[in-house]
């Protein structure tokens, strides 16, 4: 059953991860696509009963200990090494629970399609934001059922398709949009750009 708790990713959580991102906040594998990630792992998760905590934590903290938008080995660990120092602080969940978030970071490059549902939602919802380069998702490269359906592939590739045609003022919009949609005080993210 899927576990949805309000109020996961707040305003300190983002203002800390910003902190800790060395790369460009709008770029590729910044906050638009961890926001994109998310609404993939919350949409794959309402079908699937993957563990919705678990998703929301994955889509901030991934990609937040790249030091590239290239080839980046070990920015995985780096995020579990992050998220082991934010949890019982600002992330919150049960040892079975971590451990899920750990696996999707640790391996989330990696290819791996097998894990339990949870861990394969990160991985889809990651890899279902490939639009944004210009990559359309191969299902045979995703994990679970409902992240192959070929009209989810199309509404994530259409989705984050945008970014790559956006220009900056509409790259505030989509944020906006997003955040207002996943309860995000929207004033709080616009002080931290």
């Amino acid at each position: 059953m899927a576990n949805s708790k309000s109020g996961i990713i707040t305003p300190d959580f983002v203002r800390l991860v910003r902190h800790e991102f060395a790369l460009d906040w709008n770029g590729i594998h910044g906050a638009r696509h961890w926001a994109r990630v998310r609404g993939n792992g919350l949409r794959l998760a309402s079908v699937n009963g993957a563990d919705t905590r678990v998703v929301e934590y994955f889509a901030f903290l991934h990609d937040v200990k790249r030091d590239n938008d290239g080839h980046d080995p070990g920015h995985g660990a780096r995020a579990v090494r992050l998220a082991e120092s934010f949890r019982g602080g600002l992330v919150q969940l049960e040892d079975e629970e971590f451990d899920m978030l750990c696996d999707a970071c640790r391996y989330h490059s990696d290819g791996r399609t097998e894990a339990p549902v949870t861990v394969q939602t990160c991985w889809d919802a990651d890899r279902l934001d490939l639009g944004r380069v210009g990559i359309r998702p191969d299902p045979r490269r995703l994990c679970t059922e409902e992240g192959k359906a070929p009209e989810i592939i199309e509404w994530a590739y259409e989705r984050s398709l945008a970014d790559l045609i956006s220009s900056r003022s509409s790259d505030r919009l989509l944020l906006r949009a997003e955040a207002a949609h996943h309860r995000i005080e929207v004033e709080r993210v616009d002080e931290l750009r």
